[in-house]
């Protein structure tokens, strides 16, 4: 097995076996997820298609939710980027994570990995959601016409009768998932390793892999998104989870959990192995896909296809998406970050620090530049660099309080 060191908290406890090394790609891999969701949500003020700012935050539909600062300057980039990044990055993430869960199952036991599972998700996703998520959301309030200041925030805000947690939320269902995964770990000690030696077949080849994990996504996708529309989600105070793709990111998470017990050195995901040296062909099949896709979901909106085909058609073409285009970036991280950068080093060491921050200063970045003429490329890249500079100083900061750097 490869050993893995802490570089974050939104994977699993890692673990130390002999005979390994360090696992660069998959660490790195994690930091540069958490940068792609700065920028998603960096660049969802300007979205074509982002509603206009609210009237009031407790005047339903609460779009505001998803789109906290709206610019009147928009682009059609950004419906490229967020629609790309919305087919991949949180299931990659889920799948990202459970990779480092057996070894920590393993080293700890089922009650001392809930132990620090409880320590290192549950204690920061009070905390994002307490104090980051308000922070977030008071410009959007500060949009409102006429809006009554701090006061009237708090007013609305405890008036909502739910509590929105923001990017939190992924933080909270990757609980539990590893209550799910330590559940499973008490009634069968050969559950993963079974799963990943299916998913990963007799020599490890990606192909296989891509097929079973795109059959079983679909099976479990499909269904929900018919039942619930694809920007439905549910909600229980702080804790909310998109309706559709829960299930879905589940898939993910458990093959992730497979794959890291089976071994990351002799899966699909070594550093030699078929997906590393492929890795163009995997990229050119995400394009295209993503591309094949988004015509068809473009043909179902706006030429009013709204046929049960269509719907299902346009659902197989997303769960091929999100595999394609995770599986073109494992293939890019295998196949290139092979050996250390300390940007990385830093990136990963503080990756979770700044998804959890980072909500806050895209929010108030997003405000303070909508009274300026930018087009709105620019303004994406000052919200998204600034963001991502000032969340990442940020989390440098507050790790070198005694007792932080153990949580983030």
């Amino acid at each position: 097995m490869i050993e893995t060191k802490p570089l974050s908290a939104l994977a699993p406890a890692p673990a130390v076996e002999a005979h390994s090394t360090y696992n660069y790609a998959m660490g790195y891999l994690r930091g540069f997820i958490v940068l792609l969701v700065v920028a998603h949500h960096a660049a969802l003020a300007y979205l074509p298609m982002a509603p206009p700012p609210p009237g009031s935050l407790i005047t339903e539909p609460r779009w505001w939710q998803a789109f906290p600062v709206v610019d009147a300057q928009r682009g059609a980039w950004a419906s490229l980027l967020v629609g790309f990044n919305d087919n991949f990055f949180m299931a990659l993430m889920f799948f990202l994570s459970g990779l480092f869960v057996w070894s920590g199952l393993k080293n700890k036991g089922g009650a001392g990995f809930l132990r620090g599972r409880v320590l290192r998700l549950g204690l920061p996703f009070v905390v994002a959601a307490a104090i980051v998520a308000p922070l977030a959301y008071y410009p959007t309030y500060l949009q409102i016409p006429g809006h009554g200041g701090f006061d009237g925030f708090v007013r609305q805000w405890f008036a909502l009768g739910a509590w929105p947690a923001g990017p939190a939320w992924f933080i909270w269902v990757l609980a539990a998932f590893d209550c799910i995964a330590t559940l499973l770990f008490a009634l069968s000690r050969g559950w993963a390793a079974t799963i990943g030696r299916f998913l990963a077949g007799p020599q490890g080849r990606p192909a296989r892999f891509f097929a079973l994990l795109l059959m079983a996504t679909a099976v479990v996708y499909i269904p929900l998104e018919l039942t619930y529309s694809g920007l439905a989600w549910t909600a229980f105070g702080p804790f909310t989870f998109q309706s559709s793709r829960i299930l879905l990111y589940l898939c993910y998470f458990l093959a992730g959990v497979g794959i890291g017990a089976w071994g990351l050195d002799r899966g699909p995901l070594t550093s030699q192995g078929k997906l590393a040296r492929r890795w163009l062909l995997w990229v050119i099949a995400s394009v295209v896909v993503f591309l094949t896709v988004s015509t068809v979901a473009i043909a179902f909106i706006t030429a009013h296809l709204q046929s049960r085909a269509w719907e299902v058609s346009t659902d197989v073409l997303f769960a091929a998406s999100c595999a394609a285009s995770s599986f073109a970036f494992l293939a890019l991280f295998l196949r290139f970050a092979r050996s250390r950068s300390s940007t990385f080093d830093s990136l990963a060491r503080n990756s979770y620090g700044i998804y959890l921050v980072h909500y806050a200063f895209v929010s108030w970045l997003q405000l303070a530049l909508i009274g300026t003429a930018m087009p709105s490329v620019l303004k994406f890249s000052i919200v998204t660099s600034g963001a991502v500079a000032a969340s990442w100083l940020t989390t440098v900061a507050i790790r070198r309080v005694p007792g932080v750097a153990r949580v983030v």
